[in-house]
């Protein structure tokens, strides 16, 4: 109960974002501009200004990264299953499978840092940061026969890369910056939460296409449960424990990301299904998410 209470703020938070959307009619210029706000200049403050002020344990990180990213293989593999049941357009089938295994990375800093404070959010951008490329290798790889998009250029350009990776140089620097630098970067820090899950509500769709349901609740379980349990598992096989195991395990249970959505559409897929799962799993997330924090903190 005590960690759903925590875990509230944030969740309330997205359904605003869902009332703002509904209610006052801003438009879909407006939360354009809101989420390239977000995506490029607040997450990445978050995560400099997270990560430059925590204390690393590079010793901890091979094993905390083998354990998020077989968590990921493993809604791969799961994510296939349906292929082999269920007939379906390959294009379709290529837009769905992406949402078995990717990962929204604002409820992710969001949840962590509400959680765990400054080591949290270090912790979760160590594994967003690894994990973001593989993501979006797999995603457009399963799309590539559809369309055409610059891959590399996109996981070159990635400003949560960009920004986990400039924290750590800093942080490995022993870099301090100056307190209004430190002001700043936490002024920005503070607002990309709160602006983030805000456009996570705002994303929300409830209108999924016709013939799709089996695979869509099949796919929900996996992100939602299965890959939880796989990264239990792993992660105690491989050693790791306290704040390391307990992010790790919180990063698979994470919903499906927004930009899977994005991803679809670019290349002709089924962006309508898309974004029905995204919005089951955000909100199925709801419940699942202090289930598994409140068994990892209790």
């Amino acid at each position: 109960m005590t960690t759903a209470l925590l875990l509230f703020p944030d969740f309330a938070l997205i359904l605003l974002g869902a009332a703002i959307r509904r209610w006052m009619h801003l438009g879909d210029h407006f939360w354009n501009g809101v989420e390239k706000l977000v995506y490029f200049i607040l997450f990445p403050a978050l995560l400099i200004n997270a990560i430059v002020k925590t204390r690393l344990d590079l010793g901890a990180a091979l094993p905390l990264l083998a354990t998020a990213f077989a968590a990921m293989a493993g809604g791969m593999l799961l994510g296939l299953l349906p292929k082999f049941v269920v007939k379906l357009p390959p294009l379709t089938f290529a837009s769905l499978f992406q949402c078995g295994y990717r990962f929204n990375s604002y409820i992710a800093l969001a949840v962590a840092g509400m959680l765990f404070g400054a080591p949290g959010i270090a912790t979760m951008g160590l594994i967003v940061g690894a994990a973001v490329p593989l993501a979006n290798l797999v995603s457009v790889w399963m799309l590539a026969r559809h369309g055409e998009v610059g891959l590399w250029r996109e996981v070159a350009r990635n400003p949560l890369i960009w920004g986990t990776a400039a924290g750590f140089l800093l942080n490995l620097a022993g870099f301090v910056p100056p307190a209004p630098v430190q002001s700043f970067l936490g002024r920005l820090a503070d607002a990309s939460i709160a602006l983030g899950l805000i456009t996570v509500g705002a994303a929300l769709r409830l209108d999924g296409s016709p013939g799709v349901r089996g695979i869509s609740l099949w796919l929900l379980a996996v992100k939602l449960l299965a890959l939880p349990v796989i990264a239990a598992v792993v992660g105690r096989q491989l050693g790791l424990d306290g704040l390391n195991y307990q992010v790790v395990v919180l990063f698979a249970a994470l919903p499906t990301a927004s930009s899977a959505y994005i991803l679809a559409m670019r290349m002709g897929g089924d962006g309508r299904s898309v974004a029905w799962l995204i919005s089951a799993t955000t909100l199925g997330s709801m419940l699942t998410l202090p289930l598994w924090a409140a068994w990892l903190t209790g």
